[in-house]
């Protein structure tokens, strides 16, 4: 009897180790749960502070990204695409909210124009108050950098992978538990200017270095 029950200790604590073992083996894929980086035309990495350029994959649809007075206002500037395809736009630095990371897909990051304007706002991305005029949602300048939180939610977008290339994406996490619209940024054509707004049809972008 006294070797039955020492017969059974050992396959319980056999087994207990065999369940420490398993749970402490790393899932299929948990070493890739860092979000890849996200790549310039080049193929190589964006480097966080660097100028770079958006511009569309599809050619014909206008250029790079700029910004511009629009929807009958003077500031804070939108972001527009250039109508012509041969512009490439303002350049621009990419401010991801952990920036020893780098520059990821799927993490939340500022979008900052390298550029003086007429306006006395940041050239710092932001989604802007709803227009109820127009019913849309549109993306302007004026945004804060850095300073993640409920009061800068608006200030903070995402780099999505789309097929082979990417898209710009507003569903800010740097407020856990704020409620936030989460939606594709695409083109909205207001008075023949193409504003940068929330969409169902993504704005397929690459990124090329400024020279």
């Amino acid at each position: 009897m006294v070797q039955t029950a020492l017969l059974q200790l050992r396959a319980r604590m056999l087994l207990l180790v065999f369940l420490f073992a398993l749970a402490s083996k790393p899932f299929p894929g948990a070493a890739n749960a860092v979000p890849a980086p996200v790549l310039d035309i080049s193929g190589n990495k964006l480097i966080v502070g660097v100028d770079y350029h958006i511009l569309p994959v599809f050619r014909g649809r206008g250029g790079g990204l700029t910004l511009s007075s629009s929807r009958n206002k003077t500031c804070p500037l939108d972001v527009v695409q250039e109508q012509q395809e041969v512009f490439h736009g303002l350049p621009l630095k990419f401010f991801p909210v952990e920036p020893r990371k780098g520059v990821r897909v799927s993490t939340d990051l500022n979008i900052k124009f390298t550029a003086a304007t007429i306006c006395v706002q940041s050239p710092v991305w932001k989604l802007d108050s709803y227009d109820d005029l127009i019913k849309q949602w549109f993306v302007t300048s004026g945004g804060v950098e850095g300073n993640p939180g409920p009061e800068t939610t608006s200030n903070w977008f995402k780099i999505e992978k789309y097929d082979d290339d990417y898209k710009l994406v507003f569903c800010p996490t740097v407020c856990s538990f704020c409620k936030v619209l989460c939606r594709d940024i695409g083109i909205y054509i207001v008075d023949g200017k193409r504003n940068l707004a929330l969409s169902d049809v993504p704005f397929k972008v690459m990124f090329k270095k400024a020279s």
